[in-house]
């Protein structure tokens, strides 16, 4: 089954949870876009809140608590019974971080809208002001069900697989650093921008486009492949990408936030990937 949905297939479903998952660094808070307009029936899961855990050592948006996340899928109606679709505004972004979490903890059937809000409403379909109270759910997390890498995992497939970093190019090649307090990259890291994974619509690149993609980075058959960026979000759209693509990769979910935060981990600049 794709990850993927197109907004005439959600609207032909009858019992789906849909979440809401607009965000953006930064703000302004995903909610209030969310209370002007949203797909009918959905409702607003806060990336910060409920797709991450606190920040700190560990990254600034860390892996939540198995019994977090739990909490706050069944408060949001989510059931393993039940399919799920996620969606932001355009580019999934947001949305491909509550696809990952979700099927990383269990959940067996989690889809993308493609395109995001914008597709539907440029498909001529409704939206509404009106908030929904979700009936809770029964979803039970269960972690382990996507790979994931810690920064020793990290190093070592950027020594012996492929290592990918979603981050902008000028922030891998240690250029600017907005956000995080050093700036380079992972030894052994290759630059793989998130935004070259999405057409000027915001909808994915077709799969045979992203295989090739890849490969022109070093993705090849049987290659162990992981992905970083900064926090954990644009590495889980790659590696959403990746899965179109028909590449299981890991994801290194403290990403750059968490390498730095040890000084001792090594750090390489320049638009090589040894600096």
């Amino acid at each position: 089954m794709t990850p993927l949905i197109t907004p005439q297939e959600l609207a032909a479903l009858d019992d789906v949870t849909i979440l809401d998952v607009r965000w953006r660094l930064g703000g302004p808070p995903g909610i209030e876009a969310y209370r002007q307009a949203h797909i009918p029936g959905a409702v607003f899961c806060d990336l910060d809140a409920d797709l991450a855990g606190p920040p700190g050592p560990a990254g600034r948006h860390p892996l939540p608590e198995p019994a977090a996340f739990q909490a706050a899928m069944r408060r949001l109606g989510v059931s393993g019974s039940r399919p799920v679709v996620v969606y932001d505004e355009a580019d999934s972004t947001a949305a491909a971080r509550a696809w990952w979490t979700l099927r990383y903890f269990g959940h067996p059937d989690v889809r993308v809208l493609d395109g995001g809000l914008r597709a539907w409403t440029d498909a001529g379909l409704p939206v509404t002001a009106e908030e929904r109270r979700a009936e809770p759910g029964d979803f039970t997390a269960v972690p382990g069900g996507m790979p994931l890498l810690d920064a020793d995992g990290a190093a070592e497939i950027a020594a012996r697989g492929v290592l990918l970093d979603a981050r902008a190019a000028e922030r891998y090649r240690g250029e600017v650093e907005p956000i995080d307090p050093v700036a380079g990259h992972i030894p052994g890291a290759v630059s793989a921008p998130t935004t070259e994974n999405v057409d000027a619509t915001g909808r994915f690149r077709g799969p045979e486009s992203l295989r090739e993609r890849f490969a022109g980075l070093g993705v090849g058959e049987g290659a162990e492949v992981g992905v970083y960026c900064g926090s954990g979000v644009t590495a889980a759209h790659q590696v959403l990408a990746l899965e179109l693509a028909g590449v299981r990769a890991a994801l290194y979910v403290g990403s750059w936030s968490n390498w730095v935060a040890d000084p001792s981990r090594p750090v390489a600049k320049g638009p090589s990937p040894r600096g």
